[in-house]
């Protein structure tokens, strides 16, 4: 069977793509279910959903490669996987690339962010030297055991410096070996063409609700010339609005008989988990 880096390849060598976020096995099970190419597992959503915590960098390194694993073994679609700074320097850094390999995942995202990181549409974040960056993107390729796996560069200079520096950063990061520049919390469409026409190579484009992005749709930001489309927070923000309102329902009525048809039953759970596949 071939690599998950060279599917997620062959993916993307034959289309654009629309990448939903996943924070568990199941929501990564629907992803792939609804009929999606790849799955994207957010750092934000492994954070808030399994830990409670906020996206800063908190869980260690074999928290996220654990529940990475989970993931990727419940699905047959390949999976980019959020590895936030890279969990160190060095040796440490390519241990990381290492386990996330051994975890399975087609594509890993590092960003240049100083640690410990900051959600990506936050005010305060710091930036690590450009050169730093370099540095660690031309480890990864050194690193990485699979030739195939895609190694996305991410920047956030666009909210701590400017967008020139974002632009000259990414054209950095292509040159020292990134596959693909993210560049994170653009303000406007009109940035995000901006960017695509002064960047020549493959981009990302990030769409999470409630932050300093606009919320353009995939086809949109494909016209403007990015050739995968993060939607990374959104299954997680939508099952977390059905919980409250299913909870301030319980406790106001006792019961939940209104809410019924909005739930997944109880036989599409079973055809999702393929529990007649399983034999005991």
């Amino acid at each position: 069977m071939s690599s998950s880096g060279k599917r997620l390849r062959a993916v993307l060598k034959e289309k654009k793509i629309l990448l939903p976020g996943a924070f568990n096995a199941l929501s990564a099970q629907l992803i792939e279910q609804a009929g999606f190419e790849a799955v994207y597992i957010s750092g934000a959503g492994l954070a808030n959903g399994l830990a409670g915590l906020p996206d800063i960098g908190l869980l260690s390194l074999t928290e996220v490669t654990t529940h990475v694993q989970y993931i990727t073994g419940a699905i047959d679609i390949p999976a980019i996987a959020d590895a936030d700074t890279g969990f160190g320097e060095g040796l440490h850094f390519c241990r990381a690339m290492q386990l996330f390999e051994a975890a399975g995942v087609g594509g890993i995202q590092i960003e240049d962010q100083e640690f410990p990181k900051r959600c990506g549409h936050l005010s305060g974040k710091t930036l690590i030297p450009e050169k730093a960056m370099c540095d660690k993107i031309k480890l990864a390729v050194e690193c990485r055991t699979d030739p195939d796996l895609l190694i996305i560069a991410r920047t956030d200079s666009r909210g701590v410096t400017d967008m020139q520096d974002a632009v000259h950063r990414a054209k950095a990061y292509l040159n020292s070996g990134a596959d693909v520049i993210f560049p994170e919390a653009l303000q406007s469409k009109e940035e995000f063409a901006q960017f695509a026409k002064a960047v020549n190579g493959p981009l990302l484009a990030n769409m999470t609700e409630f932050g300093k992005s606009p919320n353009l749709s995939a086809e949109t930001l494909f016209a403007l010339g990015y050739q995968i489309v993060l939607f990374p927070m959104t299954l997680f923000r939508l099952a977390a609005g059905a919980m409250a309102i299913g909870l301030e329902e319980l406790k106001k009525e006792g019961q939940v008989n209104r809410l019924l048809n909005k739930m997944q039953t109880r036989e599409a759970l079973y055809a999702l988990l393929k529990y007649d596949d399983v034999s005991i």
